[in-house]
Parts: structure tokens; C-alpha cells; sequence
């Protein structure tokens, strides 16, 4: 049924079937940090489900948290969103929306729950734009590469 559902979604168009939340971390340099995807070792940015009794920006902190050790002030304003097929067990892929939020990093734990699964490295915003594999992600990144305003 699955199967039939998502062949009759990509008949139809690609509208995205599911939602996620993601952090765009930026440190006092301006930088911003990718972390390796476990599966293939991709640079992305940290990236989850919607949680329950969190706003969307604060679903992002909580990612940014377990896949990098980033705590910060992060804005409730979406700063984009982007698009990308997850490819699923069954065989199939799953459009998936990724609304983006801005982390300002105060700090990086070594120690956080996804530390022996992820490498993580900070870039100037035009490197990572080059380095990210989803096109909306790397027009978000992109935009960024003008100096913070409080700098």
C-alpha cells in the first residue's frame, strides 16, 4: 500500500509527505558547523523529527544538542526551508520538508549522545554551501556568508 502511495505522490508531484527541523549552528566567527550523517558520512547539519511539547526551533536545539553537543540561543523564526527524498527500509524514498533555524553557539560539549556516531567541523558559510549535497540547504548556507550583523 505504501508502495502504491508513493508512486501515485510522484505521479501527482513532489509535494514533501513529511516534516523535519534542523539547526543552522553559528559560532562567534560567523562560522557554521556540518556534522557527518551516520549512514554515509554526508556533511548535513543537525537535523530531527518534530517533538512533542517542543516548538519546532526548540525540536532544532534539541538536535543540535544530540548530533553535535551545540548549546545556544536559537531564533523561533525559520530561517528557510529545503527539501530531500530519505530513503526508507522498504525501498522507497519519502519527501521530507526541513524547516531550518538559526542557532547562535555558545558552547560544544565533547560529550553528548551521538559523539562516537558523528564527526563534526565548523566552516565559513560558502564552504559548507559547497559541501552539503541538498541544493535548498546550500542556498540557506549561502546566505549566510555576509558578516553577522553584531560582529
Amino acid at each position: 500500500m505504501n508502495a502504491l502511495r508513493n508512486s501515485l505522490r510522484f505521479l501527482l508531484g513532489r509535494r514533501p509527505s513529511a516534516l523535519q527541523v534542523a539547526a543552522i549552528c553559528r559560532n562567534a566567527a560567523g562560522e557554521v558547523l556540518l556534522i557527518t550523517s551516520r549512514g554515509t558520512g554526508r556533511w548535513v547539519i543537525p537535523k530531527g523529527w518534530p517533538m512533542a511539547g517542543r516548538s519546532l526551533a526548540g525540536a532544532a536545539a534539541q538536535e543540535a544538542w544530540e548530533e553535535a553537543g551545540i548549546r545556544g540561543t536559537i531564533g523561533e523564526d525559520e530561517i528557510g526551508r529545503f527539501t530531500y527524498d530519505k530513503d526508507q527500509d522498504e525501498g522507497f524514498a519519502v519527501s521530507v520538508e526541513v524547516r531550518v533555524f538559526l542557532l547562535e553557539a555558545t558552547g560544544q560539549s565533547r560529550d553528548f549522545p551521538e559523539a562516537r556516531e558523528r564527526r563534526a567541523r565548523w566552516f565559513a558559510p560558502a564552504e559548507a554551501a559547497k559541501l552539503v549535497a541538498e541544493p535548498g540547504l546550500s542556498r540557506i548556507l549561502g546566505g549566510l556568508s555576509l558578516p553577522r550583523a553584531d560582529a
